[in-house]
């Protein structure tokens, strides 16, 4: 499992970097987004990535990979989103800062639950299709959107935070197997 601890910690990194180049770009508007709003636009990531998977061509000229690292960033937008709140006007947006070591922050707990799974599944994900993995996304972004409309609600079944942390470990397995560099 040392190898995929590098590779996650390697992978880890060009998703930070894209955040933190985003948030010298844009700043943090995506602070003002609620979490359904969030759930939203990572289906819509998922949904292309299913699409593009199905079809074998894509007509705008971005592949999966930056799919799957959008993926994984929403889901830790929406993490920051869960503990700390929507901003209301743009004076209590988070410092790009604060974003990033909140960042951080949930990316190591996202590799702490991969790794205690891998220790239990035997990287079985190894062996799985990536396209088996988008269906897997999905699954869980419907489930999303069902404790969503249940305000937050669950009787026996895992909450949002932990739906989010298995998109972004799946988002990771899927950058894993087809990272290239």
């Amino acid at each position: 499992m040392e190898d995929t601890s590098a590779q996650f910690d390697h992978i880890a990194e060009k998703c930070i970097e894209l955040f933190a180049k985003k948030a010298q770009d844009y700043g943090t508007a995506w602070h003002i987004m609620r979490l359904p709003s969030l759930t939203d636009q990572i289906y819509i990531k998922a949904q292309r990535i299913r699409s593009i998977q199905e079809k074998g061509v894509a007509k705008v000229n971005e592949g999966i990979e930056p799919e799957f690292i959008g993926i994984v960033n929403y889901s830790i937008m929406a993490l920051i989103q869960l503990e700390i709140g929507v901003a209301e006007t743009m004076d209590e947006l988070l410092e790009a800062s604060k974003a990033i070591e909140l960042y951080r922050k949930y990316i190591s707990n996202a590799k702490a639950l991969m790794m205690n799974k891998n220790h239990d599944y035997g990287e079985a994900w190894r062996k799985m299709r990536i396209s088996s993995l988008t269906d897997i996304i999905l699954m869980k972004l419907l489930r999303i959107k069902q404790i969503e409309d249940h305000d937050g609600n669950t009787i026996v079944s895992e909450g949002l935070d932990a739906n989010y942390y298995d998109i972004i470990n799946y988002a990771m397995f899927s950058l894993i197997r087809d990272c290239k560099d």
